[in-house]
């Protein structure tokens, strides 16, 4: 009789439960993505990150900036030609009194003044009027004559300058300085790339994680629900005790906060990578990588944009990017000391002035009016009083330069500890992985016993429900510990490049 009201019990759940498992599983397919969903690999993620980086291209802007702070501090050394064009208009000149004649009004003199032309063959009169002419000429007329620039009406000048920097120790140190932060820029632009990879397959491991660990839960809740049922159904038939029903009652109300928690958590994984490749807020996203099995002691799985980055790490000699950058910032602190000592020493320069200048009463002069003025000159430049202003430039840049040797020291002391951090880190991610892979074996194991002992009807059903929920949990824990160690894993194979202090996640 009772092996009879067992097997009833047992179909009518089995029809009872068809719609109630129906119902649970929509909240899984709820989970799959529509017609337009963005469908992500992780190399496509890394592909898209970089393309719309914010910190990358700030980082490449730093480097073209320094490369042209570079070019102004080497163009000293170089000649500097300049060209010149200028045009004047007198209204009013102080000339004017001295080309008209004295202040009290004297007639200036008579007749054009071009100069003294005897002429023997002339007869004496003439020769005489012509004498007393150029006398007068050269008593009353201005010595600026026509022939020069002073007072004119219009004065154009065409130039070209050229000067040449002989000596001056400054430049070297400048020049010297501009080239250690640019090389500093430029590692910081693979800092920058190497910093965006780890971010970037970080958070496209927490969203496969937590697709996983909600897809987890609501299988945990479908399972709740169908035990809740089938304990329900025994105790409506006698098979079941109380006990055991409200145990089933506050299994399954305790895992709907866990499926909402889960929920929530896969949908701000999705809004974090989601930001970090400037998708849409409301784009949906698919990814099409799971969380892979890492094998052991196996080398990291570097994502294919980042393979070219982690192989020039082997150039690096075993020194940190970051290490390499302070110590360029070190040299550029010599460079602007040795500049800043250069300051209180003489600087030589030679240069040339030509010009082309042309004026008169006309707008625009004939060409064949012109005339050329042009110098060639050499000039030494010493500073003698400066009134504290190079002691103290001097005091400035010798601060630079010690507190720049001391960050040196600190970043190389600061590497170490993030290498051993590293190697710490992976350890541990590597024993929680071996430990997570052994609980699963052994719930896997446990549920195929109480799966056995089921059918047997040696267990109920909630013992078969317990061991299910055991394995879920397990699984759960082996995707966490398998993620754990994908990123420590790239977190290690990125260090060279990464920024100090990253080696301690």
């Amino acid at each position: 009789m009772r092996k009879t009201v067992a097997l009833f019990a047992a179909v009518l759940a089995a029809f009872l439960l068809i719609p109630v498992l129906l119902a649970a599983q929509e909240p899984v397919l709820a989970l799959r993505a529509p017609a337009d969903t963005v469908r992500l690999t992780l190399d496509d993620a890394l592909r898209l990150a970089e393309r719309g980086s914010e910190t990358v291209g700030i980082a490449r802007a730093g480097l073209d900036r320094a490369r042209g702070q570079e070019r102004q501090a080497r163009s000293g050394f170089l000649p500097q030609l300049t060209g010149t064009a200028n045009y004047t208009r007198t209204l009013e000149s102080q000339f004017e009194g001295l080309a008209s004649g004295d202040s009290d009004g004297a007639a200036g003199p008579v007749g054009p003044c071009d100069g003294y032309r005897p002429d023997p063959a002339l007869p004496l009169d003439q020769r005489v009027a012509e004498l007393e002419r150029a006398l007068d000429c050269t008593v009353n007329s201005s010595p600026f004559g026509g022939n020069l620039p002073f007072g004119q009406a219009n004065n154009w000048s065409l130039g070209l300058s050229l000067s040449q920097t002989v000596f001056d120790w400054r430049l070297h140190g400048r020049s010297s300085a501009a080239a250690a932060v640019r090389r500093a820029a430029a590692i910081g632009v693979d800092v920058e790339r190497a910093q965006l990879v780890l971010d970037v397959a970080t958070a496209y491991y927490d969203a496969v994680l937590a697709d996983r660990l909600a897809a987890i839960a609501e299988s945990t809740l479908v399972q709740t629900e169908r035990t809740l049922r089938d304990v329900e159904l025994g105790h409506q038939v006698g098979t079941q005790p109380e006990f055991d029903l409200l145990r089933a009652r506050v299994a399954r109300d305790n895992q709907r906060p866990v499926v909402i928690r889960r929920r929530n958590a896969l949908e701000l994984a999705h809004v974090r990578l989601r930001q970090l490749l400037d998708l849409p807020q409301g784009a949906p996203l698919a990814l099409a990588s799971d969380i892979p099995v890492p094998a052991a002691d196996a080398p990291a799985d570097v994502p294919a944009p980042a393979a070219a980055l982690v192989a020039a790490a082997d150039t690096l000699g075993g020194e940190r990017a970051g290490v390499r950058a302070t110590a360029e910032r070190l040299r550029a602190a010599e460079g602007l000391h040795r500049a800043a000592v250069g300051e209180a020493l003489p600087v030589l320069s030679v240069g040339s002035d030509y010009a082309r200048v042309g004026f008169g009463d006309e707008v625009v002069p004939p060409w064949d009016r012109w005339v050329n003025d042009w110098t060639v000159y050499a000039r030494l430049s010493v500073p003698l009083f400066t009134g504290g202003r190079l002691s103290g430039r001097r005091a400035e840049a010798r601060a630079d330069l010690q507190e720049a040797e001391l960050r040196l020291q600190s970043a190389r002391e600061l590497a170490a500890r993030d290498s051993v951090a590293a190697l710490r880190n992976r350890a541990a991610a590597a024993s929680a992985w071996d430990a997570s892979r052994g609980a699963v074996v052994q719930a896997v194991r446990a549920y195929e016993i109480a799966e056995v002992r089921f059918r047997e009807g040696v267990s109920t059903q909630t013992e078969l429900s317990d061991s299910r929920l055991d394995l879920a949990q397990a699984r759960a824990n082996e995707a966490q510990a398998a993620r754990d160690l994908l990123v420590v894993r790239l977190r290690e194979a990125l260090l060279p490049w990464l920024p100090l202090g990253a080696g301690e996640g």
